[in-house]
């Protein structure tokens, strides 16, 4: 029995730029569903194929200050965009918490989000709110995080409009922040020291079997009102997950030393350094890890039937998707910093710079279309020369490579010990390192148009290690950032001036 006819089905979908309001809105499409995406930052979606289908319509803002205006299918500003953004829809989606813009406010500010959206809804007609929350019981000793979930979904259930809550643990999936914690530590430390949590009974769930219960929740009436935890069909400790991972990953197995001593604090401060996971994250998730999260009952199991992946099917399916550089979304593209964009594996260390300069975005595209090659970088020239002979002495490609044409430059194409991997005229330019590095190197200028026929250019170095000597490496060059990128920036906006005077 199905909640809507096919002609209504109108779906609402907050933090579509989120690792699962990513991929939720596609899927939503293939069932069917018309979808309306509240996002912070639309810019975010622009590389997303779905984003242009016209059944999508991409709303600019966020709960805490939704003043934006669609962005597709005109239609004037009304005095609430919320209410107004979720009239119409039959389900709306809520997969949005604050943690990682709030840091330790987190918790007061996801309180008011939720009754907003609540409101909102109630407001709007909307007939039933999905809420994907976390396991975990009620009760002394609860984490901050899962007790923040909990009383999220309390919240949104005292609202008028009826919600399926679905609970769910660590979700496996390329790009989840979960999967990550475990792949870097597992993948990094062949000797782990570790709280006590690491006997911590857990029901991790695939991210596929994740969305199916999402996708299914409007079309069974029996979820409406209700809370369902979702899980796996395995119930391990960290500890096997982890000797699951080293199997799949093809590294030795790991020696894991529980100790009594480490607080949530320390280990959060561990993953930060071993993972990519800043602190705000690494924190929360890490006390979370105490508790034992482990479904109740099959219950959504019954009313949405499907085939659930092990623990050990899920991981070798995440792991394809990372090989094949298929992350389809990553925990590391929630944030506010618009046009970030997704990198397999997620995104580790990141330096981001800008500047303003006097000149339109068409004449500063110029300039940075002359990197590299017998121009140089701008600044720090002594700096780039030693590092590119300090390459060739080790078998890298160095400087001596160059560059094809001294003014253009195109997809491909070889630039010193950088490659070009995109190229949008007068909007951006990125590299990638072919230097040798124990890891993984993007360089990316962004271009965008400001007041007074100026422009503003954005540079984003990005480092993902691989292994310890790759995090001694980052440690040791990241203080000649503010000579190198700060000085690039600088020579860039000088040149491009300098030409506009001739």
């Amino acid at each position: 029995m199905r909640m809507t006819t096919e002609s209504s089905r109108l779906a609402f979908v907050t933090g579509a730029t989120g690792y699962i309001g990513g991929r939720l809105v596609p899927r939503l499409l293939d069932a069917g569903w018309s979808v309306r995406c509240l996002a912070r930052s639309p810019a975010k979606l622009a590389d997303r194929t779905w984003s242009r289908d016209p059944r999508v319509t991409l709303i600019a803002g966020g709960l805490d200050a939704a003043t934006g205006t669609p962005l597709t299918a005109p239609a004037p500003a009304p005095p609430d965009l919320l209410t107004e953004a979720l009239r119409g829809c039959q389900v709306a989606y809520y997969l949005i918490h604050s943690m990682i813009s709030a840091g330790a406010g987190y918790v007061e500010k996801d309180r008011q989000m939720a009754a907003r959206f609540a409101a909102a809804a109630g407001a709007a007609g909307v007939r039933q709110i999905i809420y994907l929350g976390g396991l975990g019981e009620t009760g002394e000793g609860l984490s901050r995080h899962l007790a923040s979930r909990i009383e999220v979904a309390r919240i949104l259930a005292d609202g008028p409009t009826p919600v399926t809550t679905l609970r769910a643990a660590m979700i496996i999936g390329s790009g989840s922040a979960s999967f990550e914690i475990l792949r870097y530590l597992v993948e990094r430390l062949p000797v782990m020291i570790t709280p006590r949590w690491v006997r911590t009974e857990c029901q991790p769930i695939a991210i596929r079997n994740v969305l199916h219960y999402l996708v299914a929740a409007p079309d069974v009436p029996a979820t409406s009102g209700r809370t369902l935890d979702i899980g796996g069909p395995d119930i391990f400790s960290y500890h096997d997950i982890m000797r699951i991972m080293a199997e799949e990953l093809h590294v030795a197995r790991r020696l894991v030393i529980p100790v009594p001593f480490l607080t949530p604090k320390l280990s959060s401060l561990w993953i930060h350094l071993i993972t990519p996971l800043s602190r705000q994250i690494a924190g929360p998730l890490a006390e979370g890890l105490k508790n034992r999260v482990v479904a109740g009952d099959d219950e959504a199991h019954r009313l949405m039937p499907q085939s659930l992946l092990t623990v050990r099917e899920s991981i070798q399916a995440a792991l394809v998707h990372l090989e094949r550089g298929e992350v389809e979304t990553s925990w590391s593209a929630a944030g506010v910093i618009p046009g970030d964009p997704d990198w397999a594996g997620g995104q580790t260390f990141v330096d981001q710079r800008q500047i303003e300069v006097r000149a339109t975005p068409h004449e500063l595209f110029g300039t940075l279309s002359r990197l590299g090659g017998k121009n140089g970088w701008y600044s720090s020239h002594w700096l780039w020369r030693a590092r590119g002979w300090l390459d060739l002495m080790v078998g890298g490609p160095g400087l001596r490579r160059g560059r094809r044409n001294p003014t253009q430059l195109a997809y491909g194409e070889a630039l010193d010990f950088w490659r070009v991997t995109g190229v949008e005229s007068d909007r951006r330019i990125a590299l990638r390192a072919e230097m040798r590095l124990p890891g993984e190197a993007l360089l990316e200028f962004l271009v965008e148009p400001v007041d007074g026929g100026c422009s503003r250019l954005t540079q984003i170095a990005r480092f993902r290690p691989r292994g310890l000597f790759g995090l001694l490496y980052w440690w040791v060059v990241s203080p000649f950032h503010g000579i190198v990128f700060q000085g690039m920036l600088r020579g860039i906006a000088r040149a491009t001036e300098a030409a506009q005077r001739r």
